[in-house]
């Protein structure tokens, strides 16, 4: 049977513990992997793994010995409990054993969970568990976590008080980083408030943001709106040693400069228009580019977007100049703009 979102979510905090099996696919591993976690942390409990109740195999372990998932399911453990039998990397040609395994389970075998890349719908694996009657498959997407995983990821750091605007800057902080960091992250803000009863606020969620290459873009992008030309040279330089791209710094800048337009251009005002960028901005962000946005004007930003769009296209023709000293210019020609 198929999971779809939401009752997927649900189904990987809290499993039913008398299904076959579960298959978790999707594109990128690391949300793959924090999901399979989840819910065999549910289904086993903390002591689980040390109690021999989870019996981990590799796809390319199954390959050699086909025997080993049926045997597995079959086990018993030391220590009573649910139990787990865990089969990572798996794919199209496992499916043949994994169904046989499928098929042998009986009432109080070892509920077996199984994870894979992408998958089509033509998947002889995902049909193996989307038809099976006791199973489910469950697809893992490139979506942001919703507001109900973010809360439910507070309560596991206990994190149990949080402001409006504080859950508002940690649902745009999970849409800029990736679910592994974003995880630690929360983790990181459990310790950060422990033992503070006041509610966490959008101060609280910057202090524990990863610094990263989307920060130090960050301020390349300010120190050119800010016309602070003397500092684009030695920040291009960190960038480029971090691996950007000149094509990436584009796109980034683009982005900047239109959040800025569509600010500017708003009938109501600046304000108003920051108030509507989507993703929304928050704290002293949000301040700093009302500012740029108001001393910039709209025309001028117009003319900012048009000079990119020409960076944009140049840099990605068969042109032989250094893509990143075309960059470097463009962004010096920008911050000159701004002064005037």
């Amino acid at each position: 049977m198929k999971l779809p979102g939401q009752q997927a979510a649900r189904y990987f905090s809290k499993p039913e513990p008398g299904r076959t099996g579960l298959l978790i696919y999707g594109q990128d591993a690391m949300r793959v992997a924090l999901k399979r976690q989840e819910v065999i942390a549910a289904l086993i409990g903390p002591n689980g793994d040390d109690e021999m109740r989870l019996t981990r195999i590799s796809g390319a372990e199954l390959r050699k010995d086909p025997a080993l998932l049926s045997d597995a399911i079959k086990a018993q453990s030391f220590f009573p409990g649910p139990r787990v039998a865990f089969v990572e990397e798996a794919g199209d040609g496992l499916a043949r054993q994994i169904g046989a395994a499928l098929e042998d389970w009986q009432e109080g075998d070892a509920q077996v969970i199984v994870t894979a890349r992408s998958l089509t719908a033509r998947s002889a694996l995902r049909k193996l568990f989307e038809n099976h009657p006791n199973a489910y498959a469950a697809g893992i997407f490139d979506d942001p976590p919703t507001r109900a995983e973010i809360e439910a990821a507070l309560k596991a750091a206990d994190v149990r008080e949080i402001g409006q605007d504080g859950m508002e800057a940690l649902e745009a902080l999970s849409r800029s980083i990736d679910p592994g960091d974003f995880r630690q992250t929360v983790e990181k803000l459990g310790l950060f408030k422990l033992g503070d009863p006041a509610p966490v606020s959008v101060a609280d969620v910057e202090a524990i943001a990863p610094t990263s290459t989307e920060a130090a873009l960050d301020d390349v992008l300010n120190i050119v709106a800010e016309a602070r030309s003397a500092e684009i040279g030695p920040i291009l330089a960190r960038l480029e040693s971090q691996g950007v791209q000149p094509v990436g710094l584009c796109i980034g800048a683009t982005r900047h400069f239109r959040q800025l337009h569509a600010a500017a251009s708003d009938p109501g005002g600046v304000s108003s228009g920051i108030a509507r960028l989507r993703p929304p901005v928050y704290g002293p962000r949000r301040d700093r580019m009302q500012r740029q946005a108001q001393v910039w004007g709209m025309h001028k930003l117009e003319r900012a977007l048009s000079m990119l769009t020409e960076t944009d296209l140049q840099l990605r023709s068969s042109s032989q100049a250094p893509a990143m000293a075309v960059m470097a210019r463009t962004l010096l020609r920008l911050s000159m703009l701004a002064k005037r």
